[in-house]
């Protein structure tokens, strides 16, 4: 059965996510703007979950349809094959979005989507009632430029929660996001890591699982894995094949925070993912960061101005961080801010930049 896949992802990271499926040997990858295409088999559902880094869920394509009206809406997505997918007895609410389109009214487009797969449903299986009793087959879909687009979500919770931070600090850092720049830095285990900002310890960790290469989905369920039509045997072949290709070794990655309750939180989640060996957490001041190592990667996420405190108090942090890392010359910083002026503070232009989100918020990757 080859299947068509859909793979949400933060702005900014689609290459990122592009390049893991490829590696992944998945088929017909294409990069767009938030999401990354790819087809594939069965199999596939599992290996993407439980692999992926940088995605935040998989989603499997039903259909498409054009969409100028609710008659078109509800004629079109009736005519995709749900019963490929849906048994008699699965329970499949609808969610999903609408974007520059005259169908605008989310609550009526999940109503008369509902409505249409009940319809689907019932003809086949040849009964009245659908009761919904089974397992959970999140429909969604994405109406844009009057196409809508029907799919199944594989994955139930975002990719991004690997089932290890179930506490963060005031303003966490997306794993996913973590992972990207890890995956921006190159960091493949070698040489020190240090992230003087290191919160709840998504940096840190995210490089352990990196320099590991170990796949950040393995301690966690997905929703496919209820499925009817997947059996067994493909999620245990999957995490078969993800931990036959792990590495060992003694890494060097460095985790600081100036609060003690982060630091805490921090090493409990390290030791939920399995690597808190790999990692040395410290509760220490940023801006007396000294490293004795000639060499090494910086990665961290400061505090922008945004959430947790006034902009020039961030500046005056910058400023503290730059002074610290004028020792670093043999170093590669990688350092994510909102703030404007963050090249000012800091005291030095980066080599180079790059556009990202953390959640809504507009980032840049300062590259040193």
């Amino acid at each position: 059965m080859n299947l068509n896949f859909s793979v949400p992802c933060l702005f900014g990271v689609e290459g990122l996510c592009a390049d893991e499926l490829k590696r992944l040997d998945m088929q017909d990858v294409r990069a767009e703007n938030g999401r990354v295409l790819f087809s594939g088999a069965k199999a596939d559902i599992a290996k993407a979950n439980i692999n992926l880094r940088t995605g935040e869920r998989v989603l499997l394509t039903v259909g498409e349809t054009k969409a100028d009206t609710f008659d078109m809406l509800f004629e079109g997505v009736r005519a995709m094959p749900w019963e490929q997918y849906v048994p008699m007895d699965g329970e499949f609410p609808v969610k999903g979005h609408s974007l520059g389109s005259k169908l605008h009214s989310i609550p009526d487009c999940q109503r008369i989507i509902k409505k249409s797969i009940v319809e689907r449903l019932k003809a086949k299986y040849k009964v009245d009632w659908l009761k919904e009793t089974g397992a959970k087959y999140q429909v969604q879909f994405a109406i844009m430029d009057d196409t809508a687009v029907l799919y199944l979500d594989t994955s139930g919770a975002g990719l991004h929660k690997r089932g290890y931070r179930p506490q963060g600090n005031a303003a966490p850092l997306r794993e996913t996001l973590a992972a990207a720049i890890v995956k921006l830095s190159r960091y493949r285990g070698r040489g020190p890591v240090c992230d003087p900002f290191c919160g709840s310890g998504t940096i840190p960790i995210e490089a352990a699982l990196a320099a590991l290469n170990r796949a950040p989905g393995l301690k966690r369920r997905f929703a496919a894995q209820k499925w009817a039509w997947l059996e067994a045997k493909i999620w245990e072949e999957a995490i078969g094949d993800a931990k036959s290709k792990e590495y060992s070794g003694d890494y060097d990655i460095w985790g600081g925070d100036i609060d003690p309750k982060s630091i805490a939180a921090a090493t409990e989640n390290a030791k939920r993912a399995g690597v808190l060996e790999h990692i040395r957490f410290e509760t220490a001041e940023a801006s007396e960061f000294r490293r004795e190592a000639s060499n090494g990667t910086l990665m961290t996420n400061p505090p922008y101005g945004e959430r947790v405190m006034l902009q020039s108090e961030a500046e005056a942090i910058y400023r503290k961080l730059g002074a610290a890392a004028k020792n670093l010359d043999n170093w590669k910083m990688y350092i994510l801010s909102s703030h404007t002026e963050f090249e000012r503070a800091f005291g030095k232009k980066a080599v180079k930049k790059r556009k990202l989100y953390n959640g809504m918020i507009k980032c840049d990757l300062f590259m040193y």
